[in-house]
């Protein structure tokens, strides 16, 4: 059995493993069904386990990949995918992701930080997206909105250890950037880079001493939402109604930001 340090969590909730391994594949499911890889809940969760905190950002970021590889791949047989829209976010993310991940920070100022940001990102989603925000954006407007946001999301889900999708999604839906399986699709590539940068900072400062016992249990991890993450996004790259993956998109949003702030 591993051993589980309760240095992040006050009140450690020790899970069974094997509801540990539901939990995980229920959120990649949900998550995928929105173009997310589910990293702010592997988050939480990992953290009132009580895992060490040097573990919680590479397991988070292994997980988030094998979701949104997935979701990637289904959406760009779907149609919905085009890295054309990503580059815009995606040119100043990575490398403030792979900065954020190399930087050291308290999880009480992560959990303080995430859940703010969560809760506020889910209100905004719940406001009427307009319409003509897709028509009126286009060109250079798309690269000079892109950039700073991309940028600004990136060094935060680097220094958090999470995608930073669910920190995209809420913005692009409020400015009407595309519909909503196209954000799905946007969102997914976005965190796919984003991990694999933010992987790498992590694994720069990253030390094995005294971690071998925990992580060997942690490491099945990626298989149970890989289960849960393929069929989440088959069916988020279908024919989901834009309105149905807004609004579970916003209780996604809004439920782990309380949960971090409480």
């Amino acid at each position: 059995m591993p051993r589980f340090t309760a240095g992040y969590a006050q009140t450690p909730l020790f899970l069974s493993p094997a509801l540990l391994f539901v939990a995980f594949g229920v959120t990649a499911f949900l998550y995928a069904l929105a173009g997310f890889g589910g990293g702010s809940t592997y988050t939480a969760l990992l953290v009132l386990q009580g895992v060490d905190h040097r573990l919680i950002p590479v397991i988070t970021l292994v997980c988030n990949l094998v979701v949104v590889a997935g979701g990637v791949l289904h959406h760009v047989r779907a149609g919905n995918f085009s890295w054309r829209a990503v580059l815009p976010f995606i040119a100043t993310s990575m490398p403030m992701a792979a900065l954020g991940g190399s930087l050291a920070v308290s999880m009480e100022t992560f959990q303080l930080v995430m859940g703010i940001a969560l809760l506020v990102s889910g209100l905004l989603l719940l406001a009427p997206a307009p319409h003509a925000g897709a028509q009126s954006m286009q060109g250079w407007r798309r690269w000079a909105f892109g950039l700073p946001l991309g940028a600004a999301i990136g060094l935060l889900s680097g220094i958090t250890g999470i995608g930073g999708g669910i920190f995209l999604a809420p913005v692009l839906h409020l400015v009407g950037w595309a519909e909503g399986r196209s954000i799905a699709a946007l969102t997914s590539g976005f965190i796919l880079v984003n991990s694999l940068a933010g992987l790498a900072g992590h694994l720069g400062k990253w030390e094995l001493s005294g971690l071998q016992a925990e992580l060997g249990m942690l490491m099945w991890l990626p298989l149970v939402v890989l289960i849960g993450g393929q069929v989440g996004s088959r069916i988020g790259a279908g024919p989901l109604g834009e309105r149905v993956v807004r609004r579970l998109t916003a209780v996604l949003v809004i439920a782990v930001g309380v949960r971090l702030l409480l």
